[in-house]
This record gives structure tokens, C-alpha cells and sequence, in this order.
């Protein structure tokens, strides 16, 4: 009897040990539970150079309406800065830098019967259209703006090109009329870079080729916005914008082997219409 009281006693012991050592694995998974729940959550920070970007940027493109926005890049491109684009142009040397790219035949005009210069600004690609396009070649320089027509017109001092004052959004043109288009720092003026792009790829024909030139978002890309009331692109996102268009990137362009490591320079690339 005492045997059996013993071990019943030393059962009972053991049992209330095992409980208490699952209550006590149960309240640890409890409390673990409820502070994995209460602990705030990690999200991705997006870099602060981004950040940075946001706060450089010129928003105006986003929060003025169309109309205002229009009057007033036309009040820039026609006014003191439009008059010195040649200049900063040279002094940022984007002119012989793009001068490279028709020279080297990275972006190849031959062939080329008809090209649209848009957002001909102070005529800086149309020189090298026609310094390097076949002797035939005919070019057509559109600008938002007629003062910078002029100041195109001027520094040109040809009789090659024709001069329309035309709308990225509303090219006054047929479609297929061209086989090669050049935009140089213009599609980031619109908003929404769609229309633009449609555009420029219903004028251009089937097989045609086009060298883009856009701001990206980059530090240098946030203060070309800032000083030029533009937007900035994110790469990826305009590429595939364009191929939704029919519009092939063929090749990215860089001005010099030094921009392709530093990833400077902007977007530049060969677009072909498929």
C-alpha cells in the first residue's frame, strides 16, 4: 500500500512538471505570437538619393494645367535661356558629345531620304543631320516655340531644312512620312509621354529608326529638371512604354566609354518601328 501511494505520488509529480512545462512552451508561443504581430514592420526604404531627386525636381509639369505648363516652356525656350540653349549647350558639351554619335555612325543616317528634327531648339542635332545625312537628305526642324524656328533658322544659315512650329502631341504630318526621327530633350515637356511617342511613331515608316535623347532621374537628370521645368524618365519604365508603341530599342547609345561606366549622360538610344 505504501509502495503504491508512493508511486502514485510520484506520478502525479511528474505530470504536473510535463503541464507545467507545456504551459509554459505555450505562453513563450503566445507571447512570441503577439510580439511578432505588434512589432512594426521593416519596408524597403527607397534611397535616399531618390528622396533627394523628389525634393530638386521641378513639379510644375505635374501640377500646372496643360495650358499653363505650355505657356510657360515657351516663355523659357523664347526668353533669355532659349537665347543662350547653343551656348550651355556647348559648354555642357552635348554638342560635340552628340556630334560623336552621327560622326562614329552610331546612330547611322545613311540611307536616310527624310528626317524630322523635333524640339529643333537652336538647331544643335539639325547641323549634324545635315554635316553627316546623305547629300539628299531633307530635314524638317520642328519647336514648340517660333522665336527658337528663328534662332534655329540663324544659326543653321541653310536653306535645306523647312521650319514648322508643331506640337509633339500633334505633329502636323502624314503618317509614314519620314524614315528617320531625332528627339532631343523634348518628350520629357509632356506630362505624359504617350502621346508624344504615339506620335512620333505613326510619322516615322515601318523600319524607320529614331534617336531618342531624355532626361533620366538621376542627380544630374533632378537639376535639368529644376532649371528647365521638365519631368525625368526611369529607364525600364520608358523602354517598355516603347516597345507597348511598336517602338524597338535597337541599342542604348552613350556619348563616350567614360558615360557608359558612370551611367551618365541621360538615356540615349536607337529605336527602331517594327
Amino acid at each position: 500500500m505504501v509502495y503504491l501511494q508512493s508511486a502514485r505520488i510520484h506520478l502525479e509529480g511528474r505530470l504536473l512538471a510535463y503541464w507545467d512545462e507545456l504551459s509554459t512552451e505555450g505562453e513563450e508561443a503566445i507571447m512570441h505570437e503577439t510580439l511578432e504581430k505588434t512589432r512594426p514592420r521593416r519596408t524597403k526604404r527607397k534611397p535616399r538619393k531618390k528622396v533627394l531627386h523628389r525634393l530638386i525636381e521641378n513639379d510644375m509639369i505635374l501640377t500646372a494645367s496643360s495650358d499653363e505648363y505650355r505657356k510657360k516652356v515657351k516663355r523659357v525656350y523664347g526668353g533669355p535661356k532659349g537665347a543662350l540653349l547653343a551656348v550651355s549647350s556647348m559648354v555642357s558639351l552635348h554638342i560635340p558629345l552628340g556630334e560623336r554619335l552621327f560622326k562614329t555612325r552610331k546612330f547611322d543616317l545613311t540611307g536616310m531620304n527624310s528626317v524630322l528634327d523635333i524640339g529643333s531648339g537652336a538647331g544643335q542635332i539639325a547641323s549634324h543631320l545635315l554635316k553627316y545625312g546623305d547629300p539628299n537628305i531633307q530635314v524638317t526642324c520642328t519647336d514648340l516655340s517660333s522665336q527658337m524656328l528663328r534662332r534655329a533658322r540663324n544659326r543653321l544659315k541653310s536653306t535645306r531644312p523647312d521650319f514648322v512650329a508643331a506640337d509633339l502631341a500633334h505633329l502636323p504630318f502624314a503618317d509614314g512620312s519620314f524614315d528617320g526621327v531625332t528627339c532631343g530633350y523634348v518628350l520629357e515637356h509632356l506630362p505624359d509621354p504617350r502621346p508624344g511617342l504615339a506620335e512620333m511613331a505613326r510619322v516615322l515608316s515601318k523600319g524607320g529608326r529614331m534617336l531618342l535623347l531624355a532626361t533620366e532621374d538621376s542627380f544630374s537628370g533632378a537639376w535639368t529638371s529644376r532649371l528647365w521645368y521638365c519631368r525625368t524618365f526611369n529607364r525600364p519604365e520608358l523602354k517598355k512604354l516603347c516597345e507597348e508603341l511598336g517602338l524597338r530599342w535597337k541599342q542604348e547609345l552613350w556619348f563616350t566609354p567614360v558615360h557608359k561606366v558612370m551611367r551618365a549622360g541621360g538615356i540615349c538610344v536607337e529605336i527602331e518601328k517594327v
